[in-house]
């Protein structure tokens, strides 16, 4: 077993765990960290994939009463059908318009330039959306009408296109925009990433099956560990600052952070 390797798995799970849920984009961080480890090939591409699924499960777990009741109430409460209608109408957009273009986007656009320059402009949209006045239309997750579900997956498509704008933050502030209170706008992007992060993970899994080993499992076991563990605790604290507090500390964060990237890419990759 190669330490350095578990080393870095440990890493890469906990930036996974830690960044899912959160508007900074979990992908745009995995690429920049795995540029710094220097763990660019196609297991390290087939591990940042696979340690997505324990970090969505993660919301299964935290919400595994809801999910067993609304599942199995689906007869009897319009509320359970209304939900499962909205994920799959909010899904849709996402799998539409990200299947053609998946391998476009993971050739020119997975690298630290293309995120540096998103999470620039995703702050900048946080910033912008926090400093208008939404009215709250919608309270709870249960009572999202199907058209705000569908808009709300169409601003997701953002996130599969441009790695480094947050699927989460794209689908939460685009539902806090769209007239969703907080918690309802935080919950419905939780539950958007299990059909949606479910569905890509689960697709690249099986078109990369031929590059995995046995031994790879250990690396895999350790990462999937973390991002779970590292993704309970990062939901929980979510779900309690969102009642209280705004978004506006991430975008500083994701500008602060760009430009610094876009300063350090672009001097290492400009011509002597």
């Amino acid at each position: 077993m190669d330490i350095l390797v578990i080393m870095k798995a440990v890493i890469l799970g906990l930036v996974e765990g830690a960044t899912e849920f959160i508007p900074v984009s979990s992908t745009g961080h995995l690429i920049l960290v795995r540029d710094w480890l220097n763990w660019t090939n196609e297991r390290a591409d087939v591990f940042i994939i696979f340690i997505q699924l324990p970090a969505i499960l993660a919301v299964v777990w935290l919400y595994r009463e809801k999910v067993v009741r609304v599942l199995g109430t689906l007869k009897e409460r319009p509320e359970s059908r209304r939900l499962v209608l909205n994920l799959v109408i909010g899904t849709l957009p996402a799998v539409i318009i990200g299947l053609p273009t998946d391998d476009f986007v993971e050739r020119y656009l997975y690298n630290p330039m293309s995120v540096a320059i998103a999470l620039v402009l995703g702050g900048i949209a946080i910033l912008l959306i926090e400093r208008a006045n939404h009215k709250v239309k919608v309270q709870y997750v249960d009572n999202i009408p199907l058209r705000l579900a569908f808009w709300v997956g169409v601003v997701q498509v953002l996130a599969v296109l441009f790695p480094g704008v947050s699927r989460s933050g794209a689908t939460i502030m685009g539902g806090i925009a769209l007239g969703l209170s907080r918690v309802a706008a935080t919950e419905f992007s939780f539950f958007l990433a299990i059909p949606a992060m479910i569905g890509a993970t689960g697709l690249k899994l099986f078109e990369a099956r031929d590059l995995l080993t046995v031994g790879d499992i250990p690396v895999f076991a350790v990462g999937a560990i973390v991002s779970f563990v590292s993704a309970l605790v990062v939901i929980k604290a979510l779900l309690a600052f969102v009642s209280n507090h705004t978004f506006v500390g991430f975008a500083w964060y994701r500008i602060v952070l760009g430009v610094i990237l876009v300063v350090f890419y672009w001097g290492a990759w400009s011509p002597a």
